[in-house]
């Protein structure tokens, strides 16, 4: 039996992680990650070497900083924290980062990028209902990713890196930025969607008390998304273009509908 899906179009809101769910961009960073992380491993001879499963085990989802502690930690190195203004050839947590981010951008720029065409044919269809959507990333790239997708438009709440530092919120998978995304919005989590492709951010959804999370098994694995607070798992976000659930928890009140309608 087809799992059932939730009718987002009767949700407070939806709430978008943005790299791997709303653009092809996760690739893009995990090319990024492993160009730095093979240097990194090699010159300091940390082994094993550094795989795509530590992608996600360790760095999907969370802060760059973050995720450069997490994944250096599960091998048993500890380096400086350092400064967020650290050069990118610093040996400290933050350097690394840099030098993620500046391997990042640099294809992004000459790359480009685009949508999902499922994604985007959502984020369409939800607008044109007047279903309040938003952003939370844990990217500080997301401002030029979604400009640079043709998206930031449809958005009136981005809640990313920047937003997090800026704010002191804490890194998915804590409640923090799942949280602060609903508040900006103004819509209760336990009568929205989160729509999220790494555990991380699943986790993080859940514990914000979003009744409905959606796993997007970009390559995490839908157990995994499962496990980690997914309350529905799908591959592509198209398949919620024509599905709909009257009968879901996740609904809008009949007001708010006409009010939409």
């Amino acid at each position: 039996m087809p799992e059932a899906l939730p009718d987002l179009l009767r949700a407070d809101g939806v709430l978008f992680d943005l790299d791997g769910v709303l653009t092809p961009t996760a690739e893009v960073h995990m090319r990024a990650w492993k160009v730095v992380f093979d240097d990194v491993f090699e010159r300091w001879n940390i082994t094993p070497p550094y795989s795509d499963a530590d992608y996600f085990d360790y760095v999907d989802g969370k802060k760059r900083y973050d995720g450069v502690a997490s994944l250096l930690h599960s091998r048993n190195v500890e380096v400086p924290w350092g400064a967020v203004d650290d050069a990118p050839e610093a040996e400290t947590v933050c350097g690394i980062g840099n030098r993620k981010n500046a391997a990042f951008a640099t294809a992004l720029r000459s790359e480009g990028i685009a949508p999902f065409p499922g994604s985007l044919a959502l984020i369409e269809k939800l607008t044109a209902a007047g279903v309040p959507i938003g952003v939370v990333s844990s990217s500080k790239n997301a401002e030029e990713v979604l400009t640079a997708a043709g998206i930031r438009h449809f958005f009136p709440v981005v809640v990313d890196g920047t937003v997090a530092e800026r704010d002191g919120l804490a890194s998915k998978p804590a409640a923090d930025m799942f949280a602060a995304g609903a508040a900006a919005l103004g819509v209760d989590p336990a009568r929205s969607v989160a729509v999220e492709d790494a555990t991380s951010g699943a986790a993080s959804a859940a514990a914000a008390g979003y009744a409905t999370v959606v796993g997007v098994d970009r390559g995490t694995g839908a157990d995994a998304l499962r496990a980690a607070g997914a309350t529905v798992v799908v591959t592509d976000l198209d398949v919620f273009l024509t599905a709909g659930a009257p009968d879901s928890d996740t609904t809008r009140s009949d007001s708010d509908s006409e009010e939409t309608a």
